[in-house]
């Protein structure tokens, strides 16, 4: 994985070293009542963090998936998470996810990052589609991937789990700009 820089952040793979923070805004999250954040609780811990990266490690040898942390340019502050996951290099296409702790939330952060996470598959890992699953009523997710340039193809029934229970997504998509790839 490569370290993708924006105007303002830094994504890069997350470290042993950022646990804490991680687990801070993980709480900051679940105390803020984000429902959306399923696996956001207040009880989360470093150890939950270094468990998580040490699965986004083993799914980003796999192939499978590319899990970014988001910091600051400037100081260098965990921000939140942007990733690719369900990549699935046959069909050339991934689920997009982001995510931003809730003090820095309002200030193009999701935006800014997903777009460049975006430009990465589209151009270095050679996808074809990305696609945003969002839980109907998550407004706030939905806003982002519109203004990223996904374009809603549907609502599906039962797509997401949230808190154990099945509720519907929208479903909006990107598409790599064609380029011509035979002779």
């Amino acid at each position: 994985m490569l370290t993708i820089r924006t105007s303002r952040f830094v994504l890069r793979p997350f470290e042993r070293r950022d646990a804490a923070a991680f687990a801070c805004s993980v709480r900051e999250a679940a105390a803020a009542a984000d429902h959306w954040l399923s696996w956001a609780e207040e009880t989360y811990s470093e150890e939950d963090a270094r468990t998580w990266f040490r699965t986004a490690a083993i799914a980003d040898k796999a192939g499978t998936s590319h899990e970014y942390g988001i910091f600051s340019l400037a100081e260098g502050t965990f921000i939140g998470g942007v990733g690719l996951n369900r990549i699935d290099p046959y069909n050339r296409i991934a689920n997009l996810g982001y995510w931003v702790r809730p003090a820095r939330r309002r200030q193009g952060v999701a935006c800014e990052c997903a777009s460049a996470l975006v430009e990465y598959a589209f151009t270095v890992l050679d996808l074809q589609r990305i696609e945003v699953v969002i839980a109907l009523g998550n407004d706030v997710s939905a806003r982002v991937a519109r203004k990223i340039g996904a374009q809603l193809e549907c609502v599906a029934q039962n797509r997401l789990c949230v808190r154990g229970q099945p509720v519907p997504a929208y479903v909006f998509a990107l598409i790599a700009s064609p380029r011509k790839r035979f002779s």
